[in-house]
């Protein structure tokens, strides 16, 4: 029996101003914790890393999929579509603490496409 493969996991620039987003907040909000409240997020982001190199679709459905308002329909179409130029069809999310991540993947690939605090009603996407 042969191991499965591994999935190339990569986070998108969005991703990323998202995560600098989340690094200026905390020190608005506590300058004398936020570079160990970032560090705690930076270790759990790892762990999920190497969780969705192994299972891709390890995160739960997409949970604003199902949102039935025009504004949530409208939301859903884009991230659909950003999926669907990645050639990524799948569209999951997962939770980190107090933070979620939505992610698009396949069988073998894995992109990062943003992160929001649990308060934020929406993702901040391009």
């Amino acid at each position: 029996m042969s191991l499965p493969q591994r999935a190339r996991v990569e986070a998108a620039p969005n991703f990323l101003t998202n995560l600098e987003a989340v690094r200026q907040f905390l020190l608005v909000q506590d300058a004398a914790m936020a570079a160990t409240q970032f560090a705690a997020l930076r270790a759990q982001l790892r762990e999920m890393l190497a969780v969705l190199a192994w299972a891709p679709a390890g995160g739960r459905p997409a949970r604003f999929l199902a949102g039935r308002s025009v504004q949530a329909r409208l939301r859903s179409e884009r991230v659909q579509a950003m999926a669907a130029e990645l050639g990524l069809p799948g569209l999951r999310e997962y939770v980190l603490g107090r933070h979620v991540v939505l992610y698009a993947h396949s069988a073998d690939e894995v992109v990062l496409l943003a992160i929001k605090h649990q308060r934020q009603l929406n993702y901040l996407l391009p």
